[in-house]
């Protein structure tokens, strides 16, 4: 019975306790990639069609890695190596489903002096087949890969025709030549659920600083109003000892960059951004790290005292300044994260759900000491708290049940996700994401959304899903389903593209700690009343036991 309280105390403690935060992470490198942790992580994406997300990785600057999910550690295991693919050092990989067979194909590209090369290596059953070299581009960029089968180089829509040719038409009238650095992204700014589709009709966000060194990224601060907005991580000198990150919002003429952070001073020590180079600018690798509805963010830093290198956690916070009042939200530093910090010389740091249970955990690369490769950690979100998330993967939707090689489809670029709901205070709440909606210089951009609920339990009330539109098309193809539960993993299957009634998703349910300790209290609480039935119906028992002694030695007067 003493146990049986102790155990009903544990669980009530623990459900108590998941009531606050915990920002805890947990080394698991061994359990995912086992003896086999270097190489660089290029890009993600499902290459199997198994619905697990697989890492592709280059290693020795010119062998392709794929990583493929497994169920038994080491959970992702080498099985596709092409060693020297291209006779050249790697640049970028980018995965995607160039011919419209729905199996996963593989892009990349490498330097030819100074033009870029870019190959698409033909998936089949698992393996890639021969390549077919695209095209050579001026600048040593990386190309943003669009839906149905066409992707874009610099306003350039580039076509694979199930012959696997290729046919170029201009798509963006550009005025002046592209920066190298340059940031672009395939995403929708104005809620229409296609990506890109207005993107000329933008207004100019009006700039009073003079960035030397900077890349933009697109996505939603959530600040309520459901619109991607524009984040600008920029050094104001040379050496990046001033830096900030500036935030401009979409949907208005008149706005102006403003800063969310910009102080980057530990005690006496000034941290900021690593000075870019022609390979990797400074750059934010965003999700909502604590299923706030609020996207954080993982940058690496540089300590501008010393030498060293690490990657930091922003989180997204109410703002507190007058600079940032404007917009409402700001970004905090995590100063004091042991286990980021435990990594030394950090190169790149990117959100990353390894056990698919919605939960975004992190991968850090790092410089190694005598490798040429980059080492790889993995660092498992021990986060616990009473929040909620729903996590969408929306296929290409090329196929139904008579795919080549699994259902559906692979992941594609370009699909919008929104949903509104009624937070537990009653108030309306929105939020978007787009899919894949980057993919230059190792954005690395997960192939699903992962959108924070907070606290709110309730039901989805509606969630909406947008794909592109095909040119000159006016209607909008999306289609919204009703009443989702929170902790679920939605699949969705777009076919076919241009009837949304017909579109079709598959729902996955992941239950959630609070889950297990309810049910631990549950029992509990069931074998602590049986232990007290138990305990009464012996008492019982022996006090029948003892009134029928007492009656057999009672001395009866009748009988004499």
């Amino acid at each position: 019975m003493i146990w049986t309280l102790k155990l009903i105390t544990l669980a009530f403690l623990l459900l108590l306790g998941g009531q606050y935060n915990t920002f805890a992470l947990q080394d698991v490198t061994a359990d995912l990639f086992g003896p086999g942790n270097f190489g660089t992580v290029a890009a993600f994406g499902d290459f199997n069609s198994d619905k697990q997300t697989d890492i592709f990785t280059i290693k020795e600057q010119s062998d392709l890695v794929i990583f493929l999910a497994d169920s038994k550690p080491p959970y992702f295991k080498p099985k596709v190596q092409a060693k020297n693919i291209l006779g050249k050092d790697i640049t970028s990989v980018v995965p995607g489903d160039y011919d419209g067979d729905s199996q996963m194909d593989v892009l990349l590209t490498a330097k030819n002096g100074p033009k870029t090369e870019v190959f698409i290596f033909w998936g089949h059953n698992q393996t890639l087949g021969t390549a077919l070299i695209v095209i050579y581009l001026q600048i040593a960029v990386t190309p943003e890969v669009q839906f149905y089968v066409v992707f874009k180089f610099f306003g350039c829509f580039i076509t694979l025709a199930s012959l696997r040719t290729e046919v170029c038409s201009k798509a963006l009238s550009l005025t002046g030549n592209m920066r190298t650095p340059h940031s672009n992204a395939f995403i929708d700014l104005d809620r229409d659920f296609t990506a890109g589709n207005k993107a000329s009709q933008q207004p100019c966000v009006q700039s009073e600083f003079v960035a030397l060194r900077c890349n933009v990224l697109c996505m939603f601060l959530a600040d309520g109003d459901g619109y991607q907005d524009h984040l600008l991580p920029a050094c104001l000198d040379t050496s990046c000892q001033r830096s900030t990150i500036y935030l401009a919002k979409s949907g208005s003429r008149d706005s102006k960059w403003i800063p969310v952070l910009s102080d980057f001073k530990r005690k006496e020590t000034i941290w900021g951004f690593v000075p870019d180079n022609l390979s990797q600018p400074p750059a934010l690798h965003l999700g909502d790290y604590n299923l706030d509805g609020f996207p954080d963010a993982l940058v690496v830093l540089q300590n501008k005292s010393g030498s060293g290198q690490q990657a930091f956690l922003l989180e997204n916070v109410p703002c507190n300044s007058e600079t940032c009042h404007s917009v409402g939200r700001m970004f905090h530093i995590h100063w004091d994260q042991s286990d980021l910090g435990a990594i030394k010389n950090a190169v790149r740091a990117t959100f990353f759900d390894i056990y698919e249970d919605g939960i975004l955990d992190m991968l850090v690369q790092s410089k190694a000491e005598g490798k040429q490769d980059l080492r790889i950690h993995a660092l498992k979100n021990n986060f616990e708290a009473d929040a909620y998330f729903v996590k969408v993967m929306v296929l290409s939707g090329l196929c139904s049940n008579d795919c080549p090689e699994g259902p559906f489809g692979v992941n594609q670029p370009g699909p919008y996700v929104m949903y509104t709901t009624v937070d537990s205070n009653g108030y309306l709440k929105n939020a978007s994401a787009g899919q894949l909606s980057q993919s230059a210089y190792f954005s690395l951009q997960l192939p699903y959304t992962v959108l924070g609920l907070g606290r709110s339990a309730n039901f989805l009330d509606h969630l909406f899903v947008g794909i592109p539109r095909q040119p000159g098309e006016t209607e909008i193809r999306n289609k919204e389903w009703t009443a989702i539960i929170p902790n679920s993993q939605l699949i969705v299957m777009p076919f076919p593209h241009d009837t949304p009634r017909s579109w079709s998703a598959k729902l996955y349910l992941t239950p959630s700690n609070s889950v297990l300790l309810t049910a631990i209290a549950l029992i509990g609480v069931c074998v602590f009343i049986l232990v007290i039935i138990g305990i009464l119906h012996w008492q019982e028992k022996k006090a029948d036991d003892r009134e029928k002694r007492q009656e057999a030695h009672r001395f009866h007067f009748d009988a004499m």
